[in-house]
């Protein structure tokens, strides 16, 4: 058997047991992108070494970066005026970078407005807070569903906005709780987005925000990255504090290349992209997105077995939390769901009970055999 049959045979193989992954992230990626990446593993296109071992500054490489940032731009239908940035530290480190680039600096302090809707926006504004303290600017939390256990979102006329705001900042998708806002929030601040887990999910108006930020590891590739796209007029404010990692002209001014980037995080995700784009685009994969959560919805709204307490307008499509009427069964749901190969449905530490993230990657074939599951499960028990 020659190694080209051999690969082919373990490609088959591996895609035969592939097992249907639910997990909030790192989470489920296309098999097709994976496949693709294991053929270029050891020799990328003909180079005799594996992209991972190639120069970031090689004509090879940019082209690679720069290739993945026009297929995003299309996916994205981003407008001339904002950059682009395939950056480190995930998200969370976005949370630091936010404040130090745009609330304020020694000349001139700040006011930044939060909309606090759960674990990730709760933590964005905690981090701001820590650089408020040291004299930046102000930071103002509008409102919090806190005491509804994050369940939904604060109705608008109750947030108390800050006149002259340097930015607004909320959570477009909380991951945890399952707590989605649809449509961007209507304020005249320049609008800052967490979209880390709902980001290429379905299309967007860019150019409503001022910003939006996400990590790679749920719709958009392996951990390790995380993109920012910036409008122009937000660049070259950053406080003197900010480390030069940080500061988005920095960054802007290297094409994300200040140091050495996440190459290979970086490669993938241009794959994933490519892989959009070729199901259709964002049009394409949200009508899917909807299918597969009124099915999961439907299932646990048409069972006394299965709670989900989000206020249904907003509803995540990628994350669907759910509780079982009878919690000592936990244990039994997700050892019964593993051996049926429905992977990662335990809910986060914070809230319990279930959690089925259903990125782009999970196919809406996952998604139905988990609601026979549940159906199934929910008879045995009656």
């Amino acid at each position: 058997m020659n190694q080209v049959t051999a690969a082919a045979n373990l490609n088959d193989e591996a895609s035969l047991n592939r097992k249907h992954n639910f997990c909030a992230g790192p989470a489920s990626l296309p098999t097709e992108v994976l496949l693709k990446a294991q053929a270029e593993m050891l020799d990328w296109r003909g180079k005799g070494v594996s992209i991972m071992e190639m120069s970031h500054r090689s004509a090879d490489y940019v082209k690679v970066a720069q290739e993945a940032e026009q297929s995003l731009r299309r996916l994205m239908n981003i407008p001339d005026n904002y950059k682009v940035l395939f950056l480190q530290g995930g998200a969370t480190l976005q949370f630091s970078a936010i404040p130090l680039n745009l609330l304020g600096n020694e000349k001139s302090q700040g006011k930044a407005d939060y909309l606090t809707t759960g674990a990730w926006s709760g933590k964005a504004i905690k981090e701001a807070k820590r650089y408020a303290q040291l004299g930046l600017g102000e930071v103002n939390e509008v409102a919090s569903s806190k005491a509804s256990n994050f369940t939904t979102v604060p109705d608008q006329d109750e947030w108390q906005l800050t006149e002259g705001a340097q930015y607004f900042h909320y959570c477009a998708n909380e991951t945890i709780h399952g707590v989605q806002i649809f449509q961007p929030p209507q304020v005249d601040a320049p609008l800052i987005a967490d979209m880390s887990s709902c980001i290429l999910s379905e299309p967007i108006d860019v150019s409503k925000f001022g910003m939006i930020y996400a990590g790679a590891q749920k719709n958009i590739g392996p951990a390790g990255l995380v993109i920012v796209i910036i409008r122009e007029d937000l660049i070259g404010k950053a406080s003197e504090w900010c480390p030069a990692l940080l500061d988005y002209a920095n960054q802007v001014n290297k094409e994300s290349m200040l140091n050495t980037p996440a190459t290979y995080s970086w490669y993938l995700a241009g794959l994933v992209f490519e892989w959009l784009e070729q199901q259709g685009g964002l049009e394409a994969i949200a009508k899917i997105n909807r299918q597969k959560a009124e099915l999961l919805y439907k299932t646990i709204d048409d069972s006394e077995f299965y709670i989900n307490n989000v206020d249904p307008q907003y509803r995540s499509i990628m994350n669907v939390s759910f509780t079982l009427k009878d919690s000592s069964l936990d244990g039994q749901f997700l050892t019964e769901a593993e051996e049926a190969g429905l992977l990662n449905l335990k809910g986060h530490r914070d809230v319990g009970g279930m959690r089925a993230s259903i990125y782009n990657a999970v196919s809406l074939e996952s998604v139905q055999a988990l609601c026979d599951f549940m159906v199934e499960f929910a008879k045995k028990q009656a």
